[in-house]
This record gives structure tokens, sequence and C-alpha cells, in this order.
């Protein structure tokens, strides 16, 4: 018997797709997906895109799902709009920002091949925490980067990191997860540079709400409250309850991703 044939993600007839790379502030948002009752990205850019005339374009598709109040530095897109849609993507991207809010922006537009998908084709999605580590909070980064005013100690944090790159079962890390819960963690990095620290964390896919458990757990090994060691023992584990909390949203960036045609425009490496 003959293998099944892989599927096409094609735009339906009388469509062209789109791919657009996408950055936003996510403080004023439920997240990327539409929601009945909170603003979506989603949303402010099917909004927009109608502004341009574009009533029928159907509704984007990004690289990932982000969550309430996270942010975006590179977001890939793609947006399957009318045939008839006559505006040409060397002029899409200021276009649809004159009718975004300042806390959205397109980076760039441009054709897309007709099997491109935004979400089904990344084989590989990166995220940066930032934390702002220094005796007092600085007003640039409220509400951008997570205020740790004690001592972190990074080459502990390093180890415990490095103890859980590869395949594993994240359970452990996971928030009310439904799906099957192993992953490829392929970066897990601590990167101090100043007060502004980063935490560069990179994988196919993640579940749900798996990179703000394994930041909260790093950042017990990073104020000695835990052992570097002990990381191993609670991935084994499988339960939530011996994790570090889920930081806060607003210091996780969806930073950039990776297609197998190639690296997305803004990715951060």
């Amino acid at each position: 018997m003959s293998a099944p044939a892989p599927k096409v993600y094609s735009p339906p007839a009388g469509f062209k797709r789109l791919r657009l790379t996408v950055a936003w502030d996510g403080r004023g948002y439920a997240g990327w997906q539409s929601q009945p009752n909170a603003p979506s990205v989603q949303d402010t850019l099917q909004a927009a895109m109608q502004k341009l005339g574009a009533n029928s374009a159907f509704r984007p598709v990004a690289a990932g799902r982000t969550d309430a109040g996270v942010h975006a530095e590179a977001m890939p897109i793609h947006w399957d709009v009318p045939d008839s849609f006559g505006l040409p993507p060397e002029r899409l991207a200021r276009a649809l920002n004159a009718h975004l809010p300042p806390s959205v922006a397109v980076l760039e537009a441009m054709d897309a091949p007709t099997d491109f998908h935004a979400r089904f084709g990344c084989t590989e999605r990166q995220y940066i925490y930032r934390l702002w580590v220094a005796p007092q909070r600085h007003p640039l980064w409220d509400g951008r980067a997570l205020h740790i005013a004690g001592k972190l100690d990074a080459a502990a944090m390093n180890r415990a990191a490095w103890a859980l790159l590869g395949t594993h079962d994240f359970a452990a890390f996971a928030t009310q997860e439904e799906r099957q819960t192993v992953r490829e963690l392929r970066r897990l990095e601590v990167r101090p540079v100043g007060q502004l620290w980063e935490i560069h964390v990179a994988g196919e896919s993640f579940l749900r709400h798996m990179v703000r458990g394994l930041v909260g757990t790093l950042l017990l090994v990073g104020q000695e409250k835990i052992a570097a060691e002990d990381v191993q023992h609670i991935l084994q584990s499988r339960q939530r309850a011996q994790a570090g909390a889920n930081v806060a949203a607003h210091g996780l960036y969806f930073a950039g991703a990776e297609y197998a045609c190639g690296v997305s425009k803004g990715l951060r490496v």
C-alpha cells in the first residue's frame, strides 16, 4: 500500500496567498486568536484589511497562537485575499499600517507560494523571555520585561537548561494540556547582558504555557531556591506542581520562525 499523499494547504479558487511579517505589543490584546469579547491581533489585522477593500479576505493565519499579553517581534502569517485585490505586495505593508493602531505593525509583505502555510509549514518557533535584573524597576521596561530585584545565578540556570534540551515528556511544565506532551526542545539558553537578560527558547512546537513554565523553573534555580540538578527530577516527575510557576506573559516575545523553504525574516538567532 502506498503512503498517503501529504496534505496541501492551498488557497481556495479565486484567491491568492500573501505572506506577511507582523510585530505587536501584546499588552492590549487577548492574544493572537480572535476572541468574541476581547481585542485580538487577528481581528485588528482583519479590520485593517477590510478598510483596504478586501472584505472577502479570509482571516490571517499565524505561525503561533500567542497568549494574552505576549508580544511578537517577527510573526510570520499568511493571508488569502481575492484575486481581484489589486494592491501590490510592495505597497501593502504601508497601506495596512495606515489603518493599524501603534501597537501593531506589518513589517513586510510579499506574494507566497500556494503551498505555504504559516502554521503547519513551520519547522521551528523561537521565543525570547526578557528579565530586568536590577534592584529598581525601569519605566522603559515596565510591561515588556519581568523585573527581578535580587541577584540570579546565570551559570546555574544554564546548567539546568542544558539538562532539558532534547526530546522529553514536558508535562511538568505545561498547563491544562490535553495533547500528547512529548516535545523536542532545541534551545534553552540564559543570556545575561548587563541588567537586561534574555532567555532564548526554540523548538518545533510547545505545550500550553510551556515556555513560561520553563522560565519560572529556571528562575527558582537562579534564585537558589532549588538546585540545577533538581530540574531533571522535575522533568521526570511529569507533575506540574513540582515545577516553577508560570512567569508573567509581558516578558515573553515570539521572536521568529523557520520553514523548510528558509528562515523567516526578522528571525533572532
